[in-house]
């Protein structure tokens, strides 16, 4: 999925120093995605931009398009960083520069990987279900990779742990004993928490990794905290457990990872280390050139929004 803000502002992201538990509550903001689509943008947020590599989450719906177009994103280019298209209702269609055409469904995992350069499309195959539901998210790529190969990987099966009151999908990396065959480049997990109403869960967690949790539905309660749906709960470093409490059925995202020690910045659908890393991408995109040609969309390609005045002067994630 696209940025498709206009006027994108320059993100900064890297480590924050330090730190130990948190129970930081995110509001999102609201973007308009193409024709009828309205989604809550949870990261980069005004008082939190990364959570371990995960550096952008989108929540869009539950949305009633059995009369909408639905999700309509002209194809665009990415570079510098993985994303992972998630869904609980509905499909995406999904075609890129290498050629891929995949539509994917609830509980598959979508997983681009730009590298160095790809474009991708997105859109709800016609006809489609009548409800729309899911999350967008990116991943930074470190800078011993972020010049990979662009790659897509279409994983409709995925390994699940299950405990009494829970089904766990492993989106990306590792939970407890299982390992999603997504490819990964920094330390980190990616999980869709189920929850059975009443349940009453610690869920077990690597210290060293930062996290977040964010409610798709239903009431749950993260460590004492109400965390509705379309918001996300930040909960820092230093945990080897997370209480949950579902107080009605629930599902939540679980993202977490080894807080990402380089400095980078992330400016419209690019995510480079310097201002001419991401004016040369601007440049390539408008010229038609790197990035390759989306085949079959029925529109016209994204173009490019105008930089901004100022120097995209890369930082940590410091304040």
């Amino acid at each position: 999925m696209s940025n498709l803000d206009l006027k994108p502002t320059p993100t900064v992201c890297g480590r924050e120093a330090g730190g130990g538990p948190v129970k930081d509550l995110l509001t999102p903001r609201h973007v308009q995605l193409g024709e009828s689509t309205v989604v809550r943008r949870l990261l980069p947020n005004l008082g939190r931009r990364m959570v371990g590599a995960w550096c952008f989450v989108d929540h869009y719906g539950p949305d009633d398009i059995a009369d909408q177009p639905g999700m309509q994103v002209p194809p665009h280019p990415h570079m510098g960083l993985q994303t992972v298209s998630w869904l609980h209702e509905g499909e995406v269609l999904h075609r890129d520069s290498l050629g891929s055409l995949q539509t994917v469904r609830p509980y598959e995992l979508g997983l681009m990987t730009s590298g160095r350069a790809i474009s991708h499309s997105e859109e709800s195959p016609r006809p489609h279900a009548r409800h729309l539901h899911g999350a967008q998210l990116w991943v930074a790529l470190p800078d011993a990779h972020r010049n990979t190969a662009p790659a897509f990987e279409h994983h409709p099966d995925l390994p699940v742990v299950t405990a009494p009151g829970l089904r766990a999908t492993v989106i990306l990396g590792t939970l407890d004993t299982a390992t999603s065959p997504g490819t990964t480049h920094t330390p980190l997990v990616g999980a869709d928490l189920a929850l059975a109403e009443g349940a009453d869960l610690r869920l077990p967690l690597v210290p060293d990794f930062e996290y977040a949790v964010l409610a798709m539905s239903g009431r749950v309660d993260v460590d004492g905290v109400p965390v509705e749906p379309g918001s996300m709960l930040y909960l820092g470093c230093g945990r080897p457990h997370l209480p949950l409490h579902a107080r009605t059925a629930a599902a939540v995202l679980l993202l977490g990872g080894e807080p990402f020690d380089e400095k980078i910045v992330m400016w419209w659908n690019f995510i480079g280390r310097s201002t001419e890393d991401i004016v040369q991408a601007r440049a390539d995109w408008t010229a038609g050139t790197r990035f390759g040609e989306v085949h079959g969309y029925a529109g016209d390609r994204l173009p490019a929004p105008e930089l901004p005045t100022l120097p995209l002067k890369p930082r940590g994630r410091e304040r």
